[in-house]
């Protein structure tokens, strides 16, 4: 093997090293984001429980205070 053929193996390699790591950096990146969106969605669901839940004890906490109002100015 020649001085210019193991150049040439070594740039070789060197490209297909990069290459790979470019291949694999846009997977990790993929992964990424669809985590990212996995986790966006997640906190949107929990967000809209957390007002339902809030909003429905207050509707209730309301209908208390008018029944005890109500139950006061019977007698």
């Amino acid at each position: 093997m020649s001085l210019s053929d193991a150049k040439k193996a070594r740039a070789e390699a060197a490209f297909k090293r990069k290459e790979d790591q470019a291949h694999d950096g846009a997977k990790a990146w993929a992964e990424y984001e669809a985590k990212s969106r996995a986790v966006a969605k997640n906190m949107e669901r929990l967000r809209a429980l957390r007002l339902a839940k809030q909003s429905a004890s207050k509707s209730d906490a309301a209908k208390d205070r008018g029944q005890t109002v109500a139950s006061r100015r019977s007698p």
